[in-house]
């Protein structure tokens, strides 16, 4: 056998060995992927928990999605057996990502998130998308530390920032930026997987969305990892490249608004045609796009009908 066939061989060993890793960290049927040494996503039923380790416990970004709450906790038991979670960040109110909150709240983590959050998930409220009402979540799951603009969070050595994503898909969007491990956990500003979801009637929109990713992009750097709500992790390339397509449907829709169009003009007009993605369900997004650019049309330029 010659130098070429035993690297060759050493390679598929340790192709095949990783893949064992993989599967083996696997927790109560959810896949774990290890991005460094202290940092791992979790799929957490359809949605990412971030996991950080730090020598004070750990930290964590969103609790996952309903009915996930075993597998979670026993996929961070996984990753560190015998740490604790002290403090778990919410990017935004929806179910998928706050479902979880009254466990890690009843294993002592404190829950930081944007002030605007807070109140979604404290109080009832009409939903007009779904046209019905929403019951505010148990005291429990309700963050009990909120900021406005950002701040950083020092523990166990390490620090890490977070902040306000304005108006990109609610109105209560957060980054949380783990300097040392050169990730960004972004929540559902950024969607590689999934249909991209404006939620109009809390302010979500999609100048916003191009604005809060334009943020994103600056805070980062070439080599840094971006963790959407669901999904992969993304290089800044993956993430620049859903900007840019973001930006076009923004131009896009900003020239249909000003003609006066609705989403079923803009559909069949062609405004999501020749892009690099399909959307599973473009009316959805289209009309929440509308209804978005609507919402701030002192943004359009131009005459606006």
């Amino acid at each position: 056998m010659n130098r070429r066939e035993v690297l060759k061989g050493a390679a598929v060993g340790a192709i095949a060995l990783s893949a064992s890793r993989l599967v083996k960290a696997q927790q109560g049927q959810l896949g774990v992927t290890q991005l460094t040494g202290k940092l791992a996503v979790i799929d957490a039923g359809g949605a990412n928990v971030t996991a950080f380790q730090t020598s004070e416990g750990l930290v964590v970004v969103d609790s996952g999605a309903p009915k996930s709450g075993d597998a979670v906790m026993a996929a961070l038991k996984g990753l560190a057996p015998n740490a604790t979670v002290t403090t778990l960040f919410n990017t935004h109110y929806h179910l998928d990502q706050t479902a979880n909150n009254e466990a890690f709240a009843s294993q002592g983590a404190r829950i930081i998130s944007q002030k605007r959050t807070k109140e979604w998930l404290s109080r009832d409220y009409w939903n007009p998308a779904v046209e019905q009402y929403v019951k505010a979540r148990p005291k429990a799951a309700v963050p009990t530390e909120t900021f406005v603009d950002k701040g950083t969070l020092k523990t166990g050595g390490e620090e890490i920032d977070y902040g306000y994503l304005l108006m990109a898909h609610t109105s209560g969007d957060a980054y949380v930026h783990f300097k040392s491990a050169n990730v960004i956990a972004a929540g559902d500003v950024v969607s590689p997987v999934r249909d991209p979801e404006l939620d109009w009637f809390t302010g979500g929109w999609v100048g916003g969305r191009v604005d809060s990713m334009d943020l994103l992009l600056a805070i980062g750097n070439d080599q840094t990892r971006f963790i959407p709500a669901y999904g992969p992790a993304m290089t800044k390339a993956e993430f620049k490249a859903e900007r840019d397509m973001m930006e076009e449907v923004r131009q896009r829709i900003y020239d249909r608004v000003r003609a006066g169009e609705g989403p079923k003009d803009m559909l069949e007009g062609g405004a999501l045609d020749g892009l690099p993605r399909k959307w599973k369900d473009p009316m959805k997004f289209l009309y929440a796009a509308a209804k978005g650019a609507w919402a701030f049309e002192d943004k359009l330029g131009g005459e606006v009908v």
